[in-house]
């Protein structure tokens, strides 16, 4: 396939991503330095030259951290645990969780949506001028916004006086998309399946960075696992991390399964600490319906992930902040000056935040949330995932009426055949499917070679 070279914009993420994992990315930096902004032909055949020798960059002497994408890889590099937890909780508690998960990430979705890529101090002046802050309810109408604040207007679904749903958000999307996944293929799905259901259910114009890149490839006959890497700078960033929830749902007490199926989900779009996130967070929620402690909690899911990569080493950071920070602002700072560098929406600053959140919120989901999206960066996707990690510890009969009335059990999505539905009949639909997850064999489909 021929193709024109990368745009300089896009040829400077690349860059980027490649220098975050390691390559030594001076020469070619030096290179596209001295034809920044050009447009001519001879601009445009020498970035084609660097984006061909990309390829080849050397890593640098500094850099330690073994990041392998491929599913026996990671196991070969992660470090021992559960692996599966014996499920010694009833079929109504096991459902009231699975409830709770859809509902607590829909309340932490909708909170983080009217925020959403702001920096935290953008956030905190803005709440503190309007006399909302520290947050503690969904964002309110405001007819005049604070000068220089671009708030969403007045008539906006997700603020607090016009709530009367879950509103569409890729962040609801994508565990909706990945039970349909599941009900249309069977627990024993392959990465190909997952892009045959994106491009039959999932409008292209609605997908973003790393999926838009993937659905690209997958038009063009870049098949997995190449479209994920294929011209994707975006390939660690949040998109596979909001896409966990579904696989923890259904495996609930197998995290090494949950963290299989995430792995093939992620496969499509990510590598790296991109599918690192996703699988993290899968076995995490799996272990969440038998384990509240949400330390034990966090060990299992690195358990799933490689011992030496840089998600493990952000997520051990956080919690120690946490543990010796006396609140959740000195925690942010640290997460900030260390891991600020990564883009707003990459996985591994947002998955620190995520964790900040529920490591300060001490067991209070409305602390949790709240938290989570107060920290900035991408609010939406932290505060759902926050969200889905108290509604399975608590469950649905646990969680604030004032979080979980205004979204009267609706949710719209721009999945095909979900454009309203009761979050009441996705629970249902996701516990049955647990019935059948877990009468699958932890490995049921071999994992692409990445």
């Amino acid at each position: 396939m021929t193709c024109q070279p990368l745009s300089e914009g896009l040829l400077r993420e690349e860059l980027t991503a490649l220098a975050e994992e390691g390559f030594d990315v001076s020469s070619p930096t030096s290179e596209m330095d001295a034809i920044a902004g050009r447009t001519d032909d001879e601009a445009a055949r020498r970035r084609g030259a660097i984006e061909d020798g990309l390829a080849s960059l050397p890593r640098r002497a500094d850099f330690h951290s073994e990041e392998p994408s491929d599913l026996d890889g990671i196991r070969a590099a992660r470090p021992d645990g559960p692996r599966a937890i014996p499920l010694k909780i009833g079929k109504a508690a096991l459902a009231d969780k699975t409830r709770g998960a859809w509902l607590g990430r829909s309340a932490g979705c909708l909170l983080g949506k009217p925020c959403e890529g702001w920096h935290r101090r953008d956030i905190e002046e803005t709440l503190r001028a309007v006399g909302e802050w520290p947050l503690s309810d969904y964002w309110p109408v405001l007819e005049h916004a604070p000068e220089g604040v671009h708030y969403r207007p007045p008539t906006d679904a997700s603020l607090r006086q016009n709530i009367t749903r879950m509103t569409r958000d890729d962040d609801m999307d994508y565990p909706i998309l990945g039970l349909h996944i599941l009900e249309a293929y069977g627990p024993g799905f392959a990465t190909p399946d997952v892009g045959s259901a994106w491009l039959h259910s999932l409008p292209y114009a609605c997908t973003y960075t790393a999926e838009s890149v993937a659905y690209r490839n997958l038009v063009d006959g870049i098949e997995p696992p190449h479209a994920a890497r294929y011209r994707n700078p975006y390939r660690e960033w949040i998109g596979a991390q909001i896409r966990a929830d579904i696989w923890g749902w259904v495996a609930p007490g197998r995290p090494e399964h949950a963290a299989e199926l995430a792995h093939r989900d992620a496969a499509l779009s990510h590598t790296k600490n991109g599918i690192y996130g996703e699988m993290f967070f899968a076995a995490l929620l799996a272990s969440a319906f038998v384990e509240s402690n949400l330390h034990t909690l966090i060990e299992i899911g690195l358990s799933e992930i490689p011992h030496n990569c840089r998600l493990r080493e952000a997520v051990l950071d956080t919690v120690d902040w946490c543990g010796c920070d006396p609140d959740w602002e000195a925690t942010w700072e640290r997460i900030n000056q260390k891991y600020g560098h990564y883009h707003g929406v990459h996985t591994i600053n947002n998955a620190a935040v995520v964790l900040m959140g529920l490591l300060h919120g001490r067991g209070d989901f409305e602390r949790a949330i709240a938290i989570a999206v107060m920290g900035g960066w991408d609010t939406d996707c932290n505060g759902a995932t926050a969200g889905s990690v108290m509604g399975v510890i608590l469950g649905a009969k646990a969680l604030p009426v004032k979080w979980i009335a205004p979204l009267h059990d609706r949710i719209s999505s721009i999945v095909a055949g979900f454009n309203d539905v009761k979050l009441s009949a996705l629970a249902r639909r996701t516990t049955a499917m647990q019935q059948r997850v877990l009468g699958q064999p932890v490995s049921v489909a071999s994992s692409l070679q990445c």
